[in-house]
C-alpha cells in the first residue's frame, strides 16, 4: 500500500490507508486509546485499544487504518485533519525513542535557552520552533525572488579567505595546508568583484565574526543576505531595492506563512507608500529636542537613539521602519562612497525597524586610486585585496549593495527574545552544538 500524508486524509473518508510518522501524544481512557500521530504535514488522532498502550511520545511509527469522521462534539476546528480519525487496523514501530527529558507536546516550549539548544535535535519537532524556520525560509526566498524578478544574478561566495581584509581581530584564522587562511566575515568584496561580471548580483552566504560577546542579537556564525548593483546614478537607488525586498517580505509572509506567524501572535511592521529617510546628524537631532538625550556628537547611533527615532517614525510618519543615512566616512569601510557636498559622511544608510539595525548598504568608490589610497589609509596592505582591485583596474561602474541578516530579521518579525533561537544549530563563543565547557579538548593525531 502506498503511504498517504496525513494532510490527504480528509479528503479519504472511509477508505483505508497507510501513514507514517512520529507519536505526537498518547491519552490513555481505558477500553479506548487516542494517539496523535504526527508526519510532515500535519496531525492526525488515532483511535484504538490496548495495541496502542505500550507507544511512547516520539516513537516512529507504520499505522494502517480507516479514515472516518469524528462524532460531531470531538471535532478539533484547530487542526486542518480535525473533522476525521483514523480507526486502527495495523500498527508497527519503525523505531522507539528515549524517555523525553521534557514535554513536546505543550503549546508553547518554555524552556530556557541554554537547555532549549542542548536538546537542538528534539526543540527543533516542536511546532513552535519549527514554524520559526519555515518564515525563516520564506524570508530567503522572498529576497531570491525579488531580486531576480530585477535582474540579479545569484552567485555563490566563497568562505574562506586569504586575508583579514573586513575588520581587525573580529575573524576566525583555520590552518590551510601549513598557512593561515580566515573565515570570511562577509562576501561583500567578492559580491562588488561580482558585479564586473552580471551588473547585478546577490549571495545567501555564511558569513562569520568572532566578535568577543554573548549578546541576544549576534552570532558568530550567521545568514547573510547580500546584493549589490551596478551603474546607479544615486545611493537613493539602492534603500529603493531594499525597500521592495521588504516590502515583498511583507506580503509573501502573509500569503504564504499565515500559520507560522499566528503562533508567535505578531503583526508585520506597517510601512507607508514610501520608508521614511532622515540623515544621521538629523535623527540625533530629533531625539535630543524628543528626549534631551545629547549624542549629537556621537559617530553612531546608540541603541536607546535607534529605539527612539524608530518611535519618532511610527509617530511622525506612520511607518515601523526607518532609514537613516550619512554616517560618518572614519565608521564606515574603506569602500563606502563620501558625500560630495560633505566627504566627512558617507553615502551609507541602516534601515532600522523595532529599535535595532535591520539592514546596512550604501554607494561604493568605484575608482582604483582612491581604494588603494583608502586601503594604504587603514593601515591594511594592497597586496592583501590584489584580487578585489584586479576587478576596479580593469573598469568598475558605479555600484553599492546592502546586507542583512536572515537569522536577525527572523527575529524582528517574529518578536523573539534572541537571535540564537532563529538560528538551527547556532554557535557564538559559549557553544559550538553543545557548550564548550562540556565539550573535551581533542588531542592531537599522532604522527
Amino acid at each position: 500500500m502506498t503511504r498517504t500524508l496525513i494532510k490527504e486524509t480528509p479528503e479519504k473518508i472511509g477508505e483505508e490507508v497507510l501513514l507514517r510518522g512520529w507519536i505526537n501524544r498518547c491519552r490513555d481512557h481505558g477500553k479506548i486509546i487516542f494517539v496523535d500521530l504526527r508526519d510532515r504535514t500535519g496531525i492526525i488522532q488515532v483511535v484504538g485499544g490496548q495495541e496502542l498502550k505500550d507507544l511512547r511520545p516520539e516513537w516512529v511509527a507504520e499505522i494502517k487504518g480507516q479514515v472516518n469522521l469524528r462524532p460531531e462534539k470531538m471535532i478539533n476546528p484547530d487542526l486542518p485533519t480535525g473533522k476525521v480519525e483514523l480507526e486502527l487496523k495495523e500498527i508497527k514501530i519503525l523505531a522507539k525513542a528515549e524517555p523525553l527529558p521534557f514535554d513536546i507536546g505543550t503549546e508553547d516550549l518554555n524552556l530556557e535557552l541554554p537547555t532549549l539548544l542542548d536538546f537542538r535535535g528534539l526543540t527543533l519537532r516542536h511546532p513552535k520552533v519549527k514554524a520559526i524556520f519555515k518564515v525563516q525560509e520564506e524570508i530567503i526566498d522572498s529576497f531570491c525572488r525579488t531580486l531576480k524578478s530585477q535582474g540579479f544574478t545569484e552567485f555563490q561566495a566563497p568562505t574562506i579567505v586569504p586575508t583579514a581584509t573586513e575588520g581587525g581581530s573580529e575573524i576566525f584564522p583555520i590552518k590551510y595546508f601549513g598557512k593561515t587562511a580566515y573565515l570570511g566575515q562577509s562576501p561583500q568584496l567578492y559580491k562588488q568583484i561580482m558585479v564586473g561580471v552580471y551588473e547585478r548580483v546577490f549571495s545567501v552566504a555564511r558569513a562569520y565574526r568572532a566578535e568577543p560577546s554573548v549578546t541576544t542579537r549576534h552570532l558568530c556564525e550567521y545568514i547573510s543576505l547580500d546584493a549589490e548593483m551596478g551603474f546607479i546614478e544615486s545611493y537613493e537607488e539602492i534603500m529603493e531595492t531594499v525597500e521592495s525586498v521588504f516590502k515583498n517580505f511583507f506580503i509573501d509572509l502573509k500569503e504564504k506563512c499565515p500559520d507560522e506567524l499566528a503562533l508567535f501572535k505578531t503583526s508585520l511592521p506597517k510601512v507607508g507608500e514610501k520608508i521614511p529617510r532622515i540623515k544621521m546628524r538629523e535623527a540625533q537631532e530629533i531625539i535630543f529636542q524628543r528626549t534631551g538625550r545629547d549624542n549629537r556628537r556621537e559617530p553612531d547611533l546608540m541603541p536607546d537613539d535607534e529605539k527612539e527615532i524608530c518611535k519618532w517614525a511610527e509617530e511622525e510618519r506612520g511607518s515601523e521602519l526607518v532609514f537613516v543615512t550619512h554616517f560618518p566616512t572614519k565608521k564606515r569601510p574603506f569602500y563606502t562612497y563620501p558625500d560630495p557636498e560633505d566627504p566627512d559622511y558617507t553615502l551609507s544608510f541602516d534601515l532600522i525597524g523595532k529599535g535595532l539595525e535591520w539592514v546596512t548598504g550604501g554607494q561604493r568608490i568605484n575608482d582604483p586610486e582612491k581604494l588603494k589610497e583608502n586601503i594604504i589609509s587603514r593601515g591594511n596592505r594592497l597586496e592583501d585585496f590584489k584580487l578585489y582591485l584586479q576587478a576596479f583596474d580593469y573598469g568598475m561602474p558605479p555600484e553599492g549593495g546592502f546586507a542583512l541578516g536572515a537569522e536577525r530579521i527572523t527575529m524582528m518579525l517574529l518578536g523573539l527574545s534572541n537571535v540564537r533561537q532563529a538560528s538551527l544549530f547556532p554557535r557564538d563563543m559559549e557553544r559550538i552544538d553543545f557548550r564548550l565547557s562540556d565539550l573535551k579538548e581533542k588531542k592531537p593525531a599522532k604522527q
